[in-house]
């Protein structure tokens, strides 16, 4: 996918991405660190994951189109580098979200006996290690996600405005 409507796809895709990582982030952590949510949330904390996590190839995919059909600029080239770090992130993300849909849709019976399989959900030890992981992960993606859009931003508009307002034609 390189162009939505005549206008470069990156352009309008990284807008998907700017919301559903750190959303995502938001649910993995609110889940993890309070598993009733993480029952309320039920299926829908992996299957945001999941498209948070398929954006961002899709993303990254347009935007290497797009910097092939703009000019060769060192901002636009530190803002592609920095975009080809943020999978690891969302998939770090999307593995936790499944980890944590999984232990929280058993029930609290088969959480305490041990049934079903799997790690024990109940065990403090277990929800503080995935309660960390969860907050290292979502944190390391929206600082990633940030940093990408700054960059992304300085590329984009360097040079390309003035920071004195310009008259208008009408006179208003």
């Amino acid at each position: 996918m390189t162009l939505i409507n005549g206008l470069p796809a990156h352009v309008l895709l990284v807008h998907v991405v700017v919301v559903l990582i750190p959303l995502t982030a938001l649910a993995l952590v609110t889940a993890a660190l309070w598993p009733r949510a993480a029952q309320r949330l039920g299926l829908l904390l992996p299957l945001l994951a999941l498209v948070a996590l398929a954006s961002v190839p899709l993303t990254t995919n347009a935007g290497e189109w797009l910097e092939r059909h703009v000019d060769d600029d060192p901002l636009v080239r530190r803002h592609t580098e920095l975009g080809d770090g943020l999978l690891p992130w969302a998939l770090g993300l999307f593995v936790l979200a499944a980890l944590v849909w999984w232990a929280a849709r058993r029930t609290p019976a088969e959480a305490e006996s041990g049934q079903g399989g799997g790690l024990r959900w109940s065990a403090l030890p277990v929800r503080i290690v995935v309660g960390v992981l969860s907050l290292a992960v979502a944190a390391g993606a929206v600082v990633d996600v940030y940093r990408i859009g700054d960059s992304g931003a300085k590329a984009a508009w360097h040079d390309a405005y003035s920071k004195t307002a310009t008259d208008s034609k009408d006179g208003s």
